[in-house]
């Protein structure tokens, strides 16, 4: 990966933006994947990303008390009306510190499962003249599924951070890495990812 080039020749690092998905407390509970690690790594890709000048934005799944934003007719989010989840304000709903937003870095909060759905991510995005989108978060066979999807569709460059990613299911995860990301992005580690970050940021100093 290089954040920094592409076929048409070398761009800048502002070029660039680090989408961090739904890496909430409640959603990384709900994959049973082991959290501690993950977020150890997207730490240190958030580091990387930070130095190099990269912009970085959360995406979070986040409701008004009463979930007025949630159609019954939408099976997936319908059963959120009884459990009280993703109340904005709500413990759950929240960032875990590791890897908390810092001064500079963006929050857009969603109510659907893909990050430009009925979102401004897009405007922010083009008004940035961001070309390149570095990707990670849970679950793979979600937000992660449903983002690469629309920003390849919309011509952005994508990349994704395999293990950074994780899904309840480890063989869906590991033949949407394998077999159907590859198709629309570059799939790759959080070593390759940070050393391609790094080396923007050597590129600046």
């Amino acid at each position: 990966m290089d954040v920094s080039t592409n076929q048409g020749g070398s761009h800048p690092p502002a070029a660039a933006a680090l989408l961090v998905m739904d890496l909430q407390t409640d959603i990384l509970a709900m994959t049973g994947a082991p959290s501690d690690p993950l977020l150890a790594r997207t730490a240190r890709v958030l580091d990387a990303a930070r130095r190099a000048g990269v912009l970085v934005i959360y995406v979070v799944i986040g409701f008004r008390p009463g979930y007025p934003e949630i159609s019954s007719r939408n099976a997936s989010f319908s059963t959120l009306r009884a459990s009280g989840r993703f109340v904005t304000t709500t413990p759950g709903a929240d960032i875990p510190a590791a890897i908390a937003p810092r001064d500079g870095d963006l929050v857009v909060v969603k109510h659907r499962v893909s990050a430009f759905h009925g979102t401004d991510l897009d405007q922010i995005l083009r008004a940035r003249n961001i070309e390149t989108l570095v990707m990670l978060g849970v679950a793979t066979s979600g937000i992660v599924l449903s983002t690469t999807r629309h920003a390849a569709d919309a011509d952005y460059r994508c990349v994704i951070v395999r293990d950074c990613c994780a899904d309840r299911d480890e063989e869906v995860h590991r033949v949407l890495m394998d077999k159907v990301f590859p198709r629309q992005a570059s799939v790759v580690s959080a070593d390759d990812a940070i050393a391609a970050l790094s080396g923007a940021y050597a590129e600046l100093t």
